[in-house]
């Protein structure tokens, strides 16, 4: 059997990983030139950490992330502590998989370095998917960059804007949620010592919220802002953002936050709308399917866009190595991730309107964040996609 794949980032490579560890050949087509993740921190909770280790990058992850005490949710202006769930050893007592914190550029790097030694994958960059063809009721054929390569199935891992997805469905029309996100790297070296808990932090306000952790093995401090804007709706994750609109944006808010946005370094701050899509009916046809983005782009809400990717791609090879035929286990992967993502997607699509609420509204929920984070958590980290059925 041979595996193609459009897309080489996180969930592309993952899967690559979890097929060649089920004695599938893999081949990989990545559009960009290189493997240069954008973007900066990611969150990995037991559900992901699971499949990366089972993958055999234990080691790895322990060597470049983080490893976070706990995470804890804040009033904006006073710093009062509204929940706290403790991570680090008792996240691994309790979900048997750690919870890390890291650079996506760290993590894409070790994810290829892996592919390059497994000897069943191919992994090609500066290779843009342009046609796909359904060729006969066997296989599969892509065109890339005007050459034909077949296989036995194609995954879509191409992300968001994924050519797979409109070549299968059309293309889609996503909505402006009204947030726009900020993203900044502080180094932790010009912070005063202490000054920054290792914890994963979340503050909420009217309107807006603050999230900041560790990356880099504690050397760096990644930052994400969210705001509700009208007027700006650009959908990139590299257009550069002004570091007095980000001030102006957080005046007022607590002196951690203010330091956080004094010390980041202006080369790291960048701004992009948030878009929403609503979960798909259907992901694939036949010898072709959706992983990750490509299929549930999620709202950062969660900090589960990511470790949805993962969980795709291991119950993906999963469901390829039961020795069903290609499109029944194609249909088959399907159905064990639609509910699920398509959860994850709403969830997060709430959680934008619960991290912002005012008033009594926010007082409410802030006396019930406790019980209710600890059951959405306990829900998420405890799937194993590694054993799906």
């Amino acid at each position: 059997m041979k595996i193609l794949i459009a897309g080489g980032g996180i969930g592309g490579l993952c899967a690559a990983l979890c097929l060649a560890k089920a004695n599938v050949q893999v081949e990989v087509f990545e559009q960009a030139p290189a493997l240069i993740e954008t973007g900066a921190g990611i969150q990995l909770s037991p559900n992901a950490t699971r499949v990366l280790h089972h993958l055999g990058l234990e080691a790895a992850l322990q060597d470049q992330a983080f490893l976070p005490k706990a995470t804890r949710f804040r009033s904006w202006r006073s710093g009062k502590l509204i929940s706290e769930t403790a991570l680090g050893a008792a996240a691994v007592e309790q979900y048997g998989a750690p919870y890390y914190h890291i650079h996506r550029g760290d993590l894409l790097a070790l994810l290829a370095r892996r592919a390059l030694q497994e000897p069943g994958i191919t992994l090609h960059t500066g290779a843009p998917v342009e046609t796909l063809d359904q060729a006969g009721p066997e296989r599969v054929a892509l065109t890339v960059a005007g050459n034909c390569v077949e296989g036995d199935a194609l995954i879509g891992a191409d992300g968001i804007h994924s050519k797979v997805r409109t070549a299968l469905w059309g293309a889609e029309q996503a909505r402006f949620t009204g947030n726009v996100a900020w993203r900044a790297l502080v180094p932790a070296a010009a912070l005063p010592a202490d000054a920054i808990a290792p914890t994963g932090t979340v503050w909420w306000g009217p309107g807006k919220h603050f999230v900041h952790y560790f990356v880099r093995r504690g050397t760096l401090v990644n930052c994400v802002c969210v705001v509700e804007k009208d007027g700006w709706d650009v959908e990139s994750w590299t257009t550069p953002g002004d570091h007095q609109e980000l001030r102006a944006d957080f005046a007022g808010w607590h002196r951690d936050v203010q330091m956080l946005i004094e010390h980041a370094d202006p080369a790291s701050l960048y701004k992009w709308a948030l878009y929403d899509r609503p979960p798909m009916a259907r992901w694939g046809r036949e010898r072709v399917t959706l992983l990750g983005d490509a299929c549930h782009p999620t709202l950062p809400f969660m900090a589960q866009g990511a470790a949805m990717a993962m969980e795709d791609a291991a119950v993906l090879a999963h469901c390829l190595s039961t020795g069903n035929p290609v499109p029944a286990a194609l249909q088959r992967y399907e159905q064990l991730r639609r509910e699920r993502t398509a959860q994850i997607q709403l969830g997060s699509r709430r959680n934008a309107k619960v991290f912002h609420l005012r008033g009594m509204q926010a007082w409410t929920r802030d006396q019930a964040a406790s019980t209710m984070g600890s059951r959405t958590m306990d829900r998420i980290y405890r799937y194993n996609a590694l054993q799906p059925e």
